[in-house]
């Protein structure tokens, strides 16, 4: 599982009272210390973490669309289910740049071409309040995306509000047949406040990555610089797959080491 935060330097999440339940997890799994968005704003960091690219978008645009090899591609090619859960997505495979607080600009999945216009692969880009009872049902997916709405993901509310968010939805995965099956969480944000720099470019700022995974001994900490292509790299590596785009960089770091 992928869970997408947004807007926090590390300083700001990383010993912060404000977010005990981050800092649990960290003190308790694992944690890049030196972790980069790729750059700013939202938009393009989401990309990079699906296909390795932001191809080329540099903008939070709600019309464009992109075409290009993602990750949930090489998924459905070997076979590997998967889903994408958008809280507060009215209906799945929504189309519209917004609703509610729902922000197509946090939802990648919906500006690659051929997912969004095939119906049964957007299908899988549902309301995140389906979540529990997939996770619940035998055929629950293998990878999943969670993207929280504007206020959960700390994008328009403060740290302690998506810090609880975070504990009450995350809590009950951990306890869940699907982690326990040696499941992996990676809890990362877009951006950070600063152009902060690693690996091949990557500018974005130097962002909290928190990796909970089951089995893994507590307490690790990594300071291989990793950005989001690294951390692709990561989940490919994971599911046997080839690294797309920046991801096949050995700059673009790995998540490895806390696992």
């Amino acid at each position: 599982m992928v869970v997408v935060l947004e807007n926090r330097e590390q300083g700001t999440v990383i010993g912060n009272p404000q977010a005990p339940y981050l800092n649990g997890l960290a003190a308790r799994f694992g944690s890049a210390q030196d972790a980069y968005g790729t750059t700013h704003p939202s938009l393009p960091n989401y990309l990079e973490l699906l296909a390795g690219t932001t191809f080329g978008i540099d903008s939070d645009c709600g019309g464009c669309r992109v075409e290009g090899q993602t990750l949930v591609d090489q998924l459905d090619a070997g076979g590997i289910g998967w889903k994408a859960y958008m809280e507060a997505m009215p209906v799945p495979c929504y189309r519209g740049v917004s609703s509610g607080s729902y922000a197509k600009k946090h939802d990648p999945f919906m500006y690659v071409s051929h997912l969004a216009d095939d119906p049964a692969r957007c299908q899988r880009v549902v309301p995140y309040n389906r979540l529990s009872q997939d996770l619940n049902s035998p055929s629950a997916p293998s990878f999943i995306w969670v993207t929280p709405d504007l206020c959960d993901d700390g994008h328009d509310c403060t740290t302690a509000v998506m810090d609880a968010w975070m504990a009450k939805n995350l809590q009950p995965l951990l306890e869940s047949s699907w982690f326990t099956d040696h499941g992996v969480v990676i809890v990362t944000f877009d951006e950070g406040t600063s152009d902060a720099s690693c690996c091949n470019g990557a500018h974005g700022g130097r962002i909290t990555t928190v990796v909970v995974a089951q089995g893994a001994p507590g307490g690790l900490r990594s300071t291989v610089p990793v950005d989001h292509a690294g951390m692709l790299a990561t989940i490919e590596d994971l599911y046997g797959v080839r690294h797309l785009g920046d991801a096949a960089c050995p700059c673009a770091g790995s998540l490895k080491p806390l696992l």
